[in-house]
């Protein structure tokens, strides 16, 4: 399909010359429609829409200035081009004030106003998508597109409701799983810094060795391979909010880093002297306990201060059980779209199961639970047997409360492992993180095949 000409309105009292300019314009891609008067400019204004006017300053009746005020009543984005002979210059620039684009005096110089044109159009074209994509964000991550009805839930909305509008540093806790990312995203779109990015990092899935590198940026020759500068992570979120996933993951030198640049909001990139100043603000996120971690001499007591000043925790799926049926709609609806599939429903045997179900992953597991059984379910359903769930929630009840939460991810970690044959990609996938984090966690619990656990990766323990 060919793209739309962008329709002009020419306007002016004299035939020859609306009527050269008209013809000009057509072989140059617009699509001119020429009115007399301002009367009937007005007449075609009001019956379809125009990216641009061409308005002669002098005419009889409504002249050119009054003409723009009326069109810009009708249409504020409509952009206006002046012309006039010489004599009227100051009328012209009077009309700049007013809102016109620009001004030519006569005669025309065809290829200089469509030139001009040009760049009137694309000025009103890149306003109209910058309206939508902002209308866009603004409805992507809403508060009340968070799913669920829990009371649990409902405070975690409020809590997001009250720190958005703020550029207070948030501290998100919860286990693996239970959505903290999103409430980060959630409290990022509801917030003024919307419209500027949020910019992630999983400082868990970061080699120490180029963790620096990220956050900071680095100048050229800073190392091997360092061949040009590069912007770090903190300076791309200049304007915007900086996510820290996994925080209490980062090296006791790095933290010390990371607090000068919270407390000054400037830094230096690797190799390089100046000071960049940066404007954002900062959202962590961890699933373990950094006050346990301050204890053990892990993580800087002052850094935590910094950055616990205003909590959330992300409840667990077992806290929040009555929002099952719920998230399980979505995610069909969800991978309905995605998938193209034409199941649209759960069976009441396969809502009891996952009600059942004690879910150590939380809602990635579930939503994990649910992609699969969109893949291997037929219309119009997902049935019992398409959901990939072991024990019921409630042969784990006493079990749970008797467990760490470390514990739970322990064990939940050991399970998938063992169900993919300790396939380190396939794990995961379904455990929805990187490579790099499923060998943290095997290192950190000492996991192995039998289950008994021994420090390091598990031999025949695959990558691919």
């Amino acid at each position: 399909m060919k793209p739309e000409r962008p329709a002009i309105l020419v306007v002016d009292d004299e035939f020859s010359v609306r009527d050269s300019l008209s013809r000009w314009l057509g072989k140059d891609g617009f699509e001119a429609i020429p009115a007399a008067s301002a009367e009937a400019a007005l007449g075609l204004a009001g019956r379809r829409g125009f990216e641009a006017a061409v308005v002669d300053v002098r005419m009889p009746g409504m002249d050119g200035l009054e003409l723009q005020a009326a069109l810009h009543a009708i249409d504020p984005a409509m952009e206006v081009v002046v012309i006039t002979a010489f004599g009227s210059v100051e009328t012209a620039v009077r009309a700049l004030k007013d809102g016109a684009f620009d001004y030519l005096t006569k005669p025309i110089d065809p290829a200089e106003l469509s030139h001009l044109l040009k760049r009137a159009v694309e000025k009103r074209r890149m306003a109209s998508e910058n309206r939508n994509l902002k209308r866009l964000i603004d409805e992507m991550v809403s508060v009340d597109t968070i799913v669920g009805e829990s009371d649990a839930i409902r405070g975690v909305i409020e809590l997001i409701r009250r720190v958005a509008p703020t550029d207070a540093t948030v501290l998100i806790t919860g286990e693996s799983g239970t959505g903290k990312e999103l409430i980060a995203r959630a409290i990022h779109a509801n917030s003024p810094r919307r419209y500027a990015p949020m910019i992630p990092v999983n400082c868990g899935a970061i080699p120490e060795s180029l963790l620096e590198s990220e956050l900071f940026g680095h100048e050229k020759g800073a190392f091997t391979n360092a061949t040009q500068r590069r912007r770090g992570k903190i300076e791309m979120a200049d304007g915007g909010t900086l996510f820290l996933d996994e925080i209490g993951s980062i090296p006791e030198r790095m933290q010390v880093e990371l607090l000068r640049v919270l407390e000054d909001k400037s830094f230096t990139r690797v190799g390089g002297q100046d000071q960049v100043r940066v404007d954002f603000r900062v959202i962590c996120a961890t699933n373990e306990s950094l006050e346990a971690a301050v204890r053990a001499g892990k993580f800087r007591q002052d850094l935590f201060y910094r950055i616990n000043v205003f909590s959330i925790e992300a409840p667990p799926l077992r806290r929040r059980a009555d929002d099952i049926p719920l998230l399980a709609r979505h995610f069909v609806e969800r991978f309905a779209r995605q998938m193209d599939r034409k199941i649209t429903g759960i069976s009441a045997e396969a809502m009891r199961r996952l009600e059942a179900h004690d879910w150590p992953g939380n809602v990635r597991e579930l939503c994990n639970a649910i992609e699969r059984a969109m893949v291997v379910g037929r219309p119009p359903e997902i049935r019992p047997e398409d959901l990939p769930l072991t024990a019921p929630r409630a042969a784990a009840v006493t079990r749970v409360c008797d467990d760490s939460l470390e514990e739970i991810e322990r064990r939940h970690i050991q399970g998938v492992l063992e169900r993919t044959g300790w396939n380190i990609a396939q794990a995961a996938h379904i455990l929805r993180i990187d490579r790099v984090t499923v060998y943290n966690k095997i290192r950190k619990f000492g996991l192995c095949r039998d289950g008994a656990g021994k420090h390091g990766v598990p031999e025949g323990a695959s990558a691919k």
